[in-house]
């Protein structure tokens, strides 16, 4: 199998992919911020949540739905702050796996990854970290 990378682009390809991975993981998973809501634990991320509470008609209660889901839209999510830093996250997490499944195509294809390439997937991973640290604050 002939690469196009050298040892050290071997090695920055598998800690993209790695790092892309843990930035996708983190994203879809709600244990962003815990707490407690009604003397139950609660949790939510930018996309899911654990634990919320919703109005039962039938006893004119509010209730916590002890389990995780997602929001059923877009609008669905809290506010507008929150919607913004889901979206910037979501491309970031996009910019930053497409770079290290490109990279890692490169470890099995030769002549695949040139120096031009590797300088523009290198801003674009950095476009993608600034937009996955950019959404997280």
């Amino acid at each position: 199998m002939a690469s196009s990378l050298t040892c050290a682009g071997a090695v920055s390809a598998l800690l993209s992919l790695l790092c892309a991975a843990a930035s996708c993981v983190g994203f879809f998973m709600p244990y962003w911020l815990l707490g407690m809501q009604m003397d139950k634990p609660v949790s939510f991320g930018t996309f899911r949540r654990c634990s919320y509470p919703v109005r039962d008609e039938e006893r004119q209660a509010t209730v916590m739905l002890e389990q995780c889901g997602r929001y059923a839209s877009f609008h669905g999510i809290p506010s507008l702050e929150w919607r913004i830093c889901t979206l910037v996250t979501g491309v970031g997490c996009g910019l930053l796996l497409l770079v290290a499944l490109t990279a890692l195509m490169g470890c099995c294809i030769s002549e695949l990854i040139s120096r031009t390439i590797g300088r523009v997937a290198g801003g674009i991973q950095f476009v993608g970290g600034k937009c996955v640290g950019i959404g997280t604050l």
